[in-house]
């Protein structure tokens, strides 16, 4: 599953790669992990707007005493649950396009795991299937569609996000449910993996008010 992943362009610059308009400002860090704010496109072809949410749909929670706890962010969705109650209003209604430049796994002994980055080569920027919604809790908020592994990285991680092909993104965003769907599939070209010796418990930045 992914917790993490890198997003360097502004908001101006993913509006521009997708032809789409943009909102006032963003608050989204280079470095997106769950529960914080990062860039979406989300729209019908033609229409799309690059957003800002939050990373997770929230989960209510309760303590030992049935006391309220912080919402947990469910920032990744199975392929295979999307028919489920929790994911499919949100399927049939409302895909995004999530943007990055690459997505990290964590590697090596427990204490001892390092990030490695995993992206595809040779394309202007990498984009991963998402929904999402409008929250009580955070406002809007996104969720990443993952799938099997492919062989690249079956040594890694046994799941990996749903990469878009260029062409697949308006039949993620509007296509018939069974169209998009056939979309949640392994990818089938080469990855970049970059191994690296940085601690995957990395700083986080204060959660900002989206």
């Amino acid at each position: 599953m992914c917790n993490l992943y890198r997003m360097t362009r502004s908001m101006d610059e993913v509006a521009h790669l997708f032809d789409a308009a943009a909102e006032n400002g963003s608050n989204a860090g280079g470095e997106i992990y769950p529960g914080y704010p990062g860039l979406v496109v989300a729209g019908s072809p033609g229409a799309t707007r690059v957003r800002t949410m939050a990373w997770g749909f929230p989960l209510a929670r309760k303590g030992a005493k049935g006391q309220p706890l912080k919402p947990k962010p469910i920032n990744n969705t199975r392929a295979d649950k999307l028919a489920s109650s929790f994911w499919r209003e949100s399927f049939l209604a409302r895909r995004c396009l999530i943007p990055l430049d690459a997505f990290a796994e964590a590697e090596g002994p427990t204490g001892g795991k390092t990030r490695t980055w995993l992206s595809v080569p040779d394309q202007p920027i990498n984009v991963i299937a998402g929904l999402w919604r409008n929250s009580v809790e955070w406002g809007a908020c996104y969720s990443m569609v993952m799938t099997e592994a492919c062989i690249g990285m079956g040594d890694i991680h046994d799941r990996m996000p749903v990469i878009l092909a260029p062409g697949d993104h308006a039949a993620w965003l509007a296509g018939p449910p069974e169209e998009a769907l056939a979309l949640c599939r392994p990818f089938a070209g080469a990855l970049r993996i970059e191994r690296t010796g940085e601690p995957w418990a990395g700083s986080r930045q204060p959660r900002l008010a989206l």
